[in-house]
């Protein structure tokens, strides 16, 4: 038999279980200053990339940022199943935003979460707060980056000083642009997901300069592009010069 305060108890649990306003907070990354850290939310239900409404132009997510008198304003992006690199997924409910922490210690962050039409690309737009997302907060704590050599994450981020070159904010050192200004269509791919079958690349001759423990997706794909970066790492170029519009420039 089953006591009146367990019946009460299983409700309560169901009820939490169905309910979008209680969303899990996941964060990813090494918490360290000048590194990539991605916090990852669960929104509301019923999105995909091509639906109506949809969510990169009509539901927009803010991060804020704080630590002292440092804020930062962060926007963040629909993304799918939260693994769709992996998957191929176009819906799900996670949502992502990355930040990078320019100083060390306790960071506090809050979330604002709207739908509407349009918000997404219109910041003027007020929208509807989805309590999905919309007022969580948090904190986290930042050690000192604990990279150094070629890594650019121990010298932080590149900045403009209003001289000549862009200036490495940790160390102070200026950085030299050297890299490949082509081609354009770079990332025309076919690795990637739904890329047009038009001027494709394989990157087939550079799948011998992948190395082990370089990352792939989808059981191994990914090394062709993986390759060329490592090639032209090793001729000393520390850029490469793409639009992300592969249907334009070259492949026109």
């Amino acid at each position: 038999w089953t006591t009146p305060a367990v019946v009460s108890l299983y409700l309560l649990v169901a009820l939490l279980a169905a309910d979008d306003s209680h969303a899990a907070v996941n964060t990813f990354g090494e918490l360290r200053k000048w590194h990539k850290i991605t916090l990852q939310f669960d929104g509301p239900s019923g999105y995909s990339e091509t639906s109506e409404p949809n969510p990169f132009a009509d539901c927009r997510l803010d991060v804020t940022f704080t630590h002292g008198s440092r804020s930062y304003k962060v926007p963040g992006h629909y993304a799918a199943d939260g693994d769709a690199a992996n998957t191929g997924a176009k819906s799900g409910k996670k949502w992502h935003v990355h930040f990078a922490p320019d100083a060390t210690g306790e960071w506090e962050w809050s979330a604002a979460f709207v739908r509407g039409n349009n918000v997404g690309a219109d910041a003027s737009k007020a929208g509807t707060p989805h309590a999905s997302i919309d007022g969580l907060s948090g904190t986290f704590s930042v050690k000192a980056s604990n990279k150094s050599g070629r890594d650019h994450r121990g010298k932080g981020r590149l900045q403009y000083v209003g001289k000549r070159y862009l200036r490495f904010a940790e160390t102070g050192e200026y950085f030299l642009k050297a890299g490949a200004d082509s081609p354009e269509n770079y990332l025309a791919y076919e690795d990637f997901d739904d890329v047009v079958d038009r001027k494709r690349k394989s990157w087939g001759p550079h799948v011998q300069d992948f190395e082990t423990g370089d990352p792939t997706w989808q059981n191994g794909k990914g090394k062709g592009i993986i390759g060329a970066v490592n090639y032209m790492s090793k001729k000393g170029m520390n850029v490469q010069s793409f639009i992300t519009n592969n249907l334009e420039g070259f492949d026109r």
